[in-house]
């Protein structure tokens, strides 16, 4: 899909169009982490399911870094298309290709050194840590699939071919799963067979996308000579909302560990597996939304067309509301269809999980919200309003009152943190969009009056 159409056709149908591919192209990534989670707790048990939470801000780390550079040269590329300048588009797609790739060597060096500190950093104990280094090698030493996962994903859709990253990801899941399967039940690899499986999977997803290059719509050209270092800045810092998304998450599922090892032991950390799995797949849910509407508002904001942009965002929020309301609402009357999903639980784990799942999912519309307002001001370049919201639900608040909180409520508090964390930071990301708006109102009386 061309420039010209991004600028041109009806709002409505221009968003479904993109809209349906990145939501399963999203929602099939989280099917990495949730296959894992599914035939390591019913196929290992429950202690398996705990290590692999502890480990899980690794894939937000790995994939995080993909969208720092994915996203923060992808938005500058469709804003420049949108500007007429392909040059420059260009130049970002080619700086941000090699800034990956020396992304990629730092973190190989760092992780493989330090594994095992981190994995003890992450919340390994002596009843996970065997579990944990039967897992974490191939996934520290697979990481480049998970960069250039992301990565890929990111600028093929903003080159007009978001079914072919769609498919690439479906592909990837499903040879996932069977992976999964066969290397636990058939196998029994334990541990080692399902991290294999998860990296072979992304493998996989990355070669189907390296299929865009050799086709006659690809408009994204690497060359040395467009590379400009200079541009580095401008991506990382675009990107970094992105980047902080992935990484407070996983900043999250470790604060959530320590404490509930804390007042709930292994048991606290296994329901916890199960509600951070589901938020896996609701975070993915709104990032297919948002990756919808990304290359949408950076090229109609590009090009000036200020009421396009306002009308995407009012539909990103609208699709992600209701997106959102499907889990809440069965989280709400059947909390226990989670539960059984992951694990087979035993009377400690039900008697925790109903009420845990019951509180902490009633974020999820909040944080669909939430997403929605960072994506925005990250296609608009209004870095500062994205970084706020981000620190705000991901770090700041959350780390705050899951310290907070069990001082006064014990374990409730710590699923609490969540709800009242997301919607503080709806109420801020609203207050924001309503300055902007009215920026933008007095920037269109200007360019009449002259």
């Amino acid at each position: 899909m061309n420039t010209h159409d991004l600028l041109t056709r009806p709002v409505k149908n221009i968003f479904m169009k993109y809209l349906i591919p990145s939501i399963f192209a999203t929602m099939v990534t989280s099917i990495y982490v949730l296959a894992d989670t599914i035939i390591v707790g019913k196929g290992i048990g429950t202690i398996a399911v705990a290590a692999l939470n502890i480990i899980l801000p690794l894939f937000n780390i790995f994939f995080g870094i993909g969208l720092l550079f994915g996203v923060g040269g992808s938005v500058l590329m469709s804003i420049s298309r949108g500007e007429g300048d392909e040059e420059s588009a260009d130049a970002y797609f080619s700086t941000s290709l090699l800034a990956t790739f020396a992304a990629l060597a730092l973190a190989m060096v760092i992780f493989t050194v330090f594994m095992e500190k981190f994995a003890l950093m992450l919340g390994g104990t002596p009843e996970t840590m065997p579990y944990i280094m039967d897992y974490m090698p191939y996934i520290v030493w697979g990481m480049g699939m998970f960069f250039f996962s992301s990565y890929l994903q990111t600028f093929i859709r903003n080159d007009g071919a978001p079914k072919l990253s769609m498919n690439a990801v479906i592909a990837g899941g499903v040879a996932n799963i069977i992976l999964d399967y066969v290397y636990v039940y058939i196998f029994h690899m334990g541990m080692r067979g399902a991290a294999i499986a998860t990296v072979m999977g992304s493998s996989l997803t990355v070669l189907i996308l390296l299929a865009h290059f050799f086709s006659k719509k690809n408009r994204l050209k690497f060359s040395l000579g467009r590379v400009r270092l200079h541009l580095v800045k401008n991506i990382f810092f675009n990107g970094f909302s992105s980047f902080l998304i992935e990484a407070a998450s996983g900043i999250t599922v470790f604060v959530f560990n320590t404490q509930l090892l804390k007042y709930a032991g292994n048991t606290g950390v296994s329901v916890y597996s199960i509600i951070s799995n589901t938020v896996i797949v609701v975070v993915c849910l709104c990032k297919g939304i948002n990756q919808a509407a990304q290359p949408l508002i950076s090229t109609n904001y590009g090009a000036g067309l200020l009421d396009r942009t306002r009308r995407i965002l009012s539909l990103s929020v609208k699709t992600s509301i209701i997106a959102c309301a499907i889990p809440t609402v069965i989280g709400l009357l059947e909390p226990n269809i989670f539960t059984y999903i992951f694990i087979n639980p035993d009377e400690s784990i039900l008697e925790m999980s109903g009420a845990a799942i019951r509180v902490y999912f009633t974020a999820f519309i909040m944080l669909g919200v939430n997403m929605v307002f960072i994506s925005y001001f990250q296609s608009i370049l209004q870095n500062g309003y994205s970084m706020i919201i981000c620190l705000m639900r991901g770090l700041v608040l959350v780390v705050i009152l899951a310290y907070l909180f069990p001082f006064m409520w014990g374990v409730m508090g710590i699923w609490l943190a969540v709800p009242v964390g997301e919607l503080i930071t709806m109420l801020l990301g609203i207050y924001f969009i309503r300055s902007k708006k009215t920026q933008n109102q007095e920037i269109l009386m200007n360019n009449l009056i002259k």
